[in-house]
């Protein structure tokens, strides 16, 4: 019987202020008190402390893990989708801006009911909480990235030594870690390459702007709208520039997932140049989407 779990809200997240869902629609095989408990453990194990940094409960990022399940290989392996999203709140309003969202859909692990979800930072222990951890460290890396230069480098170093944990003989069977996953298009678009970019010197000026789209752009537009969004057009700028020497970079799509909506209203109301300067680089770097710049 399909079986669809409501969204879990857990409150006692140390740095994360979280909600967990796993959608079972697809369920034929397993008993749903597994889905159940696994939601549980899932919202448990990241609420773990993942920083050295205390975070008031207003400070705590606002994050998504949705689990689609797509497949049941037994009783205890399966396969699912995962959807992660966060965001930060915006200096002196009671807005949010997003930061990440993307589906991962290359997420397969083992699972028994109320078995611990164990995870290690040196060794590699299980996939599910390998891709959790991962993630994890994404989210604060760029939450760190929007308040500082740079600032989430040590998470991104931490999500780099969780791919690095991966024992290559089990590429095959868990996706998403090499840099030659399959022979699909799937193969540039997974966590190596997330890190990878995330770490590269080419897309640098890129993590650089996401300080200024923040601090200097949305931070400051409740007290200098034109500044604010003229620090946000040159931060546009650089996103195009930056994909001209790092062509179809996952790093710029991710970018473009969680802020295209966003630039789009922003410069609704910016001046004519900045309106033409910002349709044609997002035009360029996305045109699969060229016709929601038109209204700029």
């Amino acid at each position: 019987m399909a079986l669809a779990l409501l969204m879990t809200s857990m409150n006692y997240a140390q740095e994360l202020n979280l909600t967990v869902k796993v959608n079972t629609q697809q369920l034929q095989l397993v008993d749903p008190s597994v889905f159940v408990t696994l939601e549980q453990s899932i919202a448990e194990f990241l609420s773990q402390k993942w920083t050295n940094d205390v975070f008031n409960l207003d400070e705590r990022i606002d994050c998504n893990f949705i689990l689609t399940l797509t497949k049941e290989n037994s009783a205890t392996n399966f396969e699912v989708n995962l959807a992660v999203q966060s965001s930060r709140p915006i200096f002196g309003t009671d807005q949010s801006t997003p930061l990440l969202n993307t589906i991962d859909n290359n997420v397969a692990f083992d699972y028994e009911q109320y078995q611990p979800l164990q995870f290690s930072e040196n060794r590699f222990e299980n996939n599910l909480t390998s891709v959790l951890a991962f993630y994890v460290n994404i989210i604060l890396g760029m939450d760190y990235d929007s308040f500082s230069p740079l600032g989430g480098e040590v998470y991104y170093q931490k999500a780099q030594e969780i791919v690095n944990n991966i024992p290559s003989g089990l590429y095959s069977t868990y996706l998403g870690w090499s840099s030659t996953d399959g022979s699909n298009s799937k193969g540039s678009r997974n966590r190596y390459w997330i890190i990878e970019n995330l770490l590269s010197p080419r897309m640098r000026p890129l993590r650089l702007g996401m300080y200024q789209y923040h601090r200097q752009g949305l931070d400051q537009m409740t007290t200098d709208v034109v500044k604010g969004r003229a620090a946000i057009a040159e931060v546009i700028e650089t996103l195009g520039q930056v994909d001209q020497s790092y062509p179809n970079a996952i790093l710029t799509q991710l970018f473009l997932n969680a802020k295209r909506n966003e630039v789009i209203e922003l410069f609704k109301r910016g001046t004519n140049t900045e309106r033409t300067a910002v349709r044609q680089v997002m035009t360029r770097v996305d045109p699969a989407n060229g016709a929601q710049y038109r209204s700029l």
